[in-house]
């Protein structure tokens, strides 16, 4: 039987998919990623914010691991940004980028595509100053446009990463003080609302409505100590595959990063 025909011929099992930004893989490993990632044993494992390029890496980790399929997007810059996609299932294709020049320089979207679904791994810009911020916002704008055309022909998706936005107040821990700060700026907001509309579902909220669920902590301040985070990461599943939900967890026990990974699961 082919490899990439696994998966699906195990009728009675969900298909567990994790996302997580690691803040650089090869710090991430030094912090036990690996043996985590064996432990919570996930079919499908998104990456962002790798900082590496492949060939930087020690890749039969992640087959000995249990991942003999994987794929790095880098940054043309070294030690900056890139996405990557670890996978049990052999995917039947592979999608770098989203042939938006500027986009795919800086490594921030990679597919794999399966019988009938796909799962995307996306990096989504910060708007740290006014030009990145800028360069967010044509990103977000041009990002929206590219996943309209894609559903088209892939309707089927699921975009798990960094989104770098909170969507709700209750997805960050002072709405009020960080009002004009990026990542919970109105147009970042209305922006991430608006791509949910779309016809997306931000699988967390499908499940927990329950404030306080944070997937990034500051370094200072002992702030993920006092649980003072923002909630930046999504499994974002369009709405075709709603039905197929069955749970979507943040997972913060998990400390190889600023960010914690977070874990959503779907029927065959």
């Amino acid at each position: 039987m082919a490899v990439k025909h696994c998966y699906f011929c195990r009728k009675h099992q969900d298909l567990k998919i994790v996302s997580y930004n690691v803040n650089g893989i090869r710090a991430a490993i030094n912090k036990g990623f690996i043996e985590w990632m064996q432990t919570v044993d996930a079919d499908v494992v998104c990456l962002q914010e790798i900082k590496a390029m492949e060939d930087q890496l020690t890749t039969h980790l992640f087959e000995d691991a249990g991942y003999p399929y994987h794929y790095w997007y880098s940054a043309q810059k070294k030690g900056y940004s890139g996405v990557a996609i670890l996978s049990k299932i052999k995917p039947n294709h592979v999608e770098y980028g989203t042939g938006i020049d500027y986009m795919d320089q800086e490594g921030r979207n990679l597919r794999v595509d399966f019988d009938n679904f796909s799962v995307m791994s996306l990096y989504l810009p910060s708007g740290t100053n006014i030009a990145r911020l800028d360069h967010k916002l044509q990103y977000m704008a041009d990002f929206q446009q590219y996943v309209n055309e894609l559903r088209q022909d892939y309707p089927n998706l699921v975009i798990c990463g960094d989104y770098n936005i909170c969507h709700r107040a209750i997805d960050i821990h002072d709405p009020v003080r960080n009002k004009n700060v990026s990542g919970f700026l109105p147009v970042e907001r209305e922006w991430i609302g608006n791509f949910i509309d779309s016809g997306f579902i931000d699988s967390f909220r499908y499940f927990n409505d329950e404030p306080h669920n944070y997937t990034w902590w500051s370094y200072r301040a002992n702030a993920r100590a006092n649980n003072k985070g923002w909630r930046l990461d999504y499994g974002m599943v369009s709405e075709p595959l709603e039905d197929r939900l069955k749970r979507s967890v943040i997972l913060p026990e998990a400390k190889h990063s600023d960010h914690c990974p977070i874990l959503l699961e779907i029927a065959s």
